[in-house]
């Protein structure tokens, strides 16, 4: 699996996400709390709010969670200091990771992170050591229904993105990172509201997984990655073969 199913290729199953429903919701509210305290409370003026709703609305987080998420980081009950970092290394298969976390006490997460890259196959690299290999993009995803591809492809270009790919799925929109508002409010207008739209990063060169054992492993190694609280995001450069992605799902 090549191209733009990079992103679906390095994401967790979908039975993942399913069991850690309430672990995701409580990540897309620290989102949304650390958005609102560190901008304006209305999400037209604080585009970092924004995108963090239109995300948490993209995996049908119920409305009363978003709202207490926004009253909390605008009401001064919520004291708490979040630092965004990012930690990078290898796992298995000597894949390429990047580890985004929102942390209130960094003496706590990256010891916590050490333990699960050196526990499962992979190790922590120094800040540079791997995100030299990815792209820092803009990512917006829509649902394959609300296009043809090529009228995607023109209005996504139009809007000022640099690249669309489409499949039977999705249509995938990579634009440069400071385009990325402006660029989703004009297919939003268009098509209605994404299934995705953030920061991203893309690898440029992919490693390449090509047996069942080292994929279990990477998958359990992203999935104990993704259960630390603090960590809002897993990206990696895995490009896993299409049979074993089968593989997989079939477990």
């Amino acid at each position: 699996m090549s191209g733009h199913s990079q992103f679906k290729n390095i994401m967790h199953r979908k039975g993942a996400q399913d069991k850690m429903r309430a672990k995701i919701f409580s990540k897309l509210a620290r989102e949304i709390t650390v958005a609102a305290k560190t901008g304006l409370a209305d999400p037209e003026m604080n585009p970092r709010l924004r995108l963090a709703i239109q995300n948490a609305r993209s995996q049908n987080m119920p409305k009363d969670n978003i709202e207490r998420a926004i009253a909390k980081g605008t009401g001064g009950a919520d004291t708490t200091n979040y630092e965004e970092l990012r930690y990078e290394g290898f796992g298995p298969g000597k894949v390429a990771v990047i580890v985004e976390a929102l942390t209130d006490n960094r003496s706590r997460t990256a010891p916590n992170l050490r333990a699960i890259f050196t526990k499962n196959g992979g190790a922590m690299g120094e800040t540079g050591s791997v995100t030299f290999n990815f792209d820092h993009i803009g990512f917006i995803e829509f649902p394959a229904a609300v296009a043809s591809p090529d009228a995607m492809f023109e209005a996504a270009l139009e809007a000022g993105a640099e690249d669309v790919s489409s499949d039977e799925e999705t249509h995938e929109i990579i634009c440069r990172p400071e385009d990325l508002g402006a660029v989703r409010e004009a297919l939003e207008k268009k098509f209605g509201t994404p299934n995705a739209a953030r920061m991203d990063w893309k690898p440029m060169v992919q490693t390449p997984v090509g047996d069942l054992e080292t994929a279990q492993k990477l998958m359990n190694f992203i999935d104990l990655l993704n259960e630390d609280d603090d960590v809002q995001r897993v990206i990696t450069n895995a490009d896993i073969a299409e049979e074993v992605m089968v593989q997989l799902e079939a477990e």
